[in-house]
C-alpha cells in the first residue's frame, strides 16, 4: 500500500511541476499579449483584434493550471485549516473528507467534459468546442476548452494522491 501510495505521489509531484510551468508560460503569454496590445493601442493607434481573446483564454489556462497547484500545495481554501496539520486517524480522516468532497465535485465536470447530457460523446463539452473556431484566430475553440478537462483531472489526481498518502502514513 505505502509503496502504490508513494508512486501516486510521485505522478502528482510531477505533474504538479508540468502544470507549474504551463500556468507561468500561460501567465507569461498573457503579460506579453496584454503589453503588445497596449502599446498597438496607444502608440500605434491599431490594436490587433486576436490580443484580447488569446489573452483570456491564456488567462484560463493559467486559472487553471494554478488552481491544480494550489490544490497540490494546499493552499486552496479550506473551512478547517487546522486539520492539514493534523496525522494519523485524524489527519486521515480529514484527508477522506477533503478528498471525497474534490472527487464529488470533480467527476461530474470530467463526464461532462467528455459526455453531453445525452449520453454521447459528440455532444459533450469538448466535441461541441472542437466543432466551433475561434473568431479572431484559426484555432478551434477546444484548444481552449482543454484547459477545464486538463485542470481537473490533475485536482482528481492529487486528491487521490493525498488521500492514498494519508491512509498509508496513518497505518
Amino acid at each position: 500500500m505505502r509503496a502504490a501510495a508513494q508512486r501516486l505521489d510521485q505522478l502528482s509531484g510531477l505533474l504538479d511541476r508540468i502544470a507549474l510551468w504551463i500556468a507561468l508560460l500561460s501567465v507569461a503569454s498573457l503579460v506579453l499579449i496584454a503589453g503588445w496590445q497596449a502599446a498597438a493601442r496607444y502608440l500605434l493607434d491599431q490594436p490587433p483584434a486576436w490580443t484580447e481573446e488569446v489573452a483570456r483564454y491564456m488567462m484560463v489556462w493559467a486559472g487553471l493550471m494554478g488552481a491544480s497547484c494550489a490544490f497540490r500545495a494546499h493552499a486552496d481554501p479550506t473551512l478547517f485549516p487546522a486539520a492539514r496539520a493534523r496525522t494519523g486517524r485524524i489527519g486521515a480522516g480529514f484527508a477522506l473528507l477533503r478528498s471525497l468532497g474534490t472527487i464529488l465535485f470533480v467527476i461530474p465536470v470530467l463526464w461532462y467534459c467528455a459526455v453531453g447530457l445525452n449520453g454521447r460523446i459528440a455532444s459533450g463539452y469538448i466535441a461541441r468546442n472542437a466543432r466551433q473556431m475561434a473568431e479572431t484566430v484559426d484555432v478551434p475553440m477546444s484548444a481552449f476548452a482543454l484547459a477545464i478537462p486538463v485542470g481537473f483531472g490533475l485536482i482528481l489526481v492529487h486528491a487521490l494522491a493525498h488521500l492514498a498518502t494519508a491512509f498509508a502514513s496513518s497505518r
